[in-house]
């Protein structure tokens, strides 16, 4: 039997490697960690996927955003708490096709990217 495609985590967006132990439930199998099934993507997941879309939409076509101005907008004084929370929305769109994640001009995985991030519209 070959490898299966990775597939994508539904909370965090990042990429989910076939595990021998999967073998038989691969096709059930929608999050990389236990914390991921147990935070699912509530109504503030979704409020920012659609602020970074609507940022995005409103700015030119080669423009980029930090996932802070998503978290500023959604959360207010609290934005701080929601960057990681940004940050997971963006992979998500990521898998979506919808959005890239760039590191200095240049798109990288989003499942390895460390420090500050941009997030553009596909290409």
């Amino acid at each position: 039997m070959s490898t299966p495609e990775p597939k994508t985590c539904a909370t965090c967006g990042r990429t989910i490697e076939w595990r021998k132990k999967w073998e038989r439930s691969w096709d059930d199998v929608r999050y990389c960690s236990t914390a991921c099934r147990r935070h699912k993507p509530g109504p503030t997941d979704e409020a920012l996927e659609r602020s970074i879309t609507d940022l995005l939409a409103s700015r030119a076509a080669s423009s980029t955003i930090c996932p802070s101005e998503a978290a500023r907008a959604v959360g207010g004084e609290d934005w701080r708490d929601l960057m990681e929370p940004a940050r997971r929305a963006a992979r998500r769109l990521v898998a979506a096709g919808q959005v890239e994640i760039t590191q200095g001009g240049r798109v990288v995985d989003p499942s390895t990217a460390k420090g500050p991030i941009r997030v553009r519209r596909a290409r």
